[in-house]
């Protein structure tokens, strides 16, 4: 009993700490991006966050953790349900890491941050009510249907040498990556990003909020990763802790290194975003790294941003945050890392990541590409030239952020 209220505890600590990480991708969404559209993705992600929560409670964790199924998909019936013994007692047997309810609350915490990465990526341009439809959908059916194929025991995890995912480096970030590439493709750039086929730079309003919010995600991840181990286990937990920071620090230095070396300025976004990309890398496999390995797996991911923010740029796709970089294309790596570093290291491993990997593109891209075209079709996705250039806030929101300070943002 005194080791399941231990574990229990630190389950709960955990469930906050990643909570908080959604302060902190808000914090960076709206730095990232101009003034006039603030108050739109600061209502997104409080959106995302509640109405994330009340479809994981109705169906999510239930389609996510089905029991028994077919390995593709099953569904243990609405609602969350007592865990009472037959004496009517609460079941403490649930887990010996953690109850019932705590369960439920981490995972759904984890089940909102794949629309939050898609709300960055489609910023400054897409209509709210089609964005929160999106949601609804993909939040409530798609991820918790594409997570039991590993965290519900699913053929991904009875494979030979089953996938490996161990904080969701694929089941949360790329499925979250993969929509977004989707979604932006789909919703077209912002007016004056590109000129004559070359980018051009739309600078944030508000960089020293964006760094604000990566320091907050790098202290949710503590939770994110630390609390996937399932309990307070002393020596996996600190590891896990050790090799989540030296990835996230590795990340940032070498984004900063060959983003200076490649642009000749020295860039606080690059900087930041190889953060997140360090920690995102690391996240699959954060459990089985040695402090060399997760090095490592952060320099790659922290390179990969800047050669991977250039290329959607290349390819006339319109990130205004980084989302697809850091969250689909660290993701993949990431994910294909356990099979190349740390105690899971082998071929047979490397080859069950990329099954893991090519199954969950597939999936996000044909689920998101049907749910987007339909809304784009039907109700529309893009808001009027007048409505972009005036700003979201304005139009949809009939607010502003900064109501005192408020710039004509053309």
């Amino acid at each position: 009993m005194e080791l399941l209220t231990i574990n229990n505890v630190w389950m709960m600590i955990c469930t906050a700490l990643v909570f908080f990480m959604h302060l902190g991708f808000a914090f960076l969404e709206i730095g990232l991006t101009r003034q006039k559209n603030t108050l739109n993705i600061l209502f997104k992600n409080i959106f995302i966050i509640t109405v994330g929560l009340l479809l994981y409670c109705l169906v999510g964790f239930n389609l996510m953790y089905p029991g028994d199924f077919n390995g593709f998909i099953g569904f243990a019936g609405f609602g969350l349900d007592s865990p009472l013994t037959a004496e009517g007692t609460l079941d403490l047997t649930y887990n010996e890491g953690y109850t019932y309810w705590t369960d439920f609350l981490f995972q759904g915490m984890f089940a909102a941050t794949a629309a939050t990465i898609v709300s960055g990526a489609v910023a400054e341009r897409m209509k709210i009510g089609p964005f929160m439809m999106f949601t609804v959908i993909y939040v409530g059916l798609i991820y918790p249907i594409a997570g039991s194929w590993k965290w519900g025991g699913g053929f991904l995890q009875t494979l030979e040498t089953p996938f490996y995912d161990f904080a969701g480096s694929t089941l949360v970030h790329s499925v979250g990556g993969w929509a977004a590439l989707v979604a932006v493709y789909l919703l077209g750039s912002r007016i004056g990003k590109f000129k004559n086929g070359k980018p051009q730079a739309i600078p944030g309003h508000n960089i020293p909020l964006a760094t604000a919010g990566v320091i907050i995600l790098w202290l949710g991840w503590f939770g994110f990763n630390g609390g996937s181990v399932l309990s307070a286990d002393p020596s996996l937990t600190s590891l896990t802790l050790v090799t989540t920071c030296l990835a996230a620090a590795a990340g940032g230095v070498v984004a900063a290194l060959v983003s200076t070396l490649k642009y000749k300025n020295l860039d606080l976004t690059m900087f930041l975003n190889g953060i997140l990309g360090g920690l995102v890398g690391i996240t699959a496999g954060a459990d089985q790294m040695s402090p060399t390995d997760a090095i490592i797996i952060g320099a790659v991911a922290g390179a990969t941003i800047v050669f991977a923010v250039a290329l959607v740029d290349k390819i006339r796709l319109d990130d205004p945050v980084g989302a697809i970089a850091v969250h689909l294309a660290c993701g993949i790596w990431g994910t294909l890392a356990v099979g190349i570093f740390g105690a899971l290291a082998s071929g047979a491993q490397l080859v069950s990541q990329f099954i893991g990997v090519v199954s969950y593109a597939g999936t996000c891209i044909t689920s998101s590409f049907l749910i987007i075209f339909i809304l784009k079709k039907t109700v529309g996705i893009r808001i009027s030239e007048r409505e972009e250039l005036e700003g979201l806030d304005a139009h949809e929101h009939s607010m502003y952020a900064y109501p005192d300070f408020r710039l004509n943002e053309h």
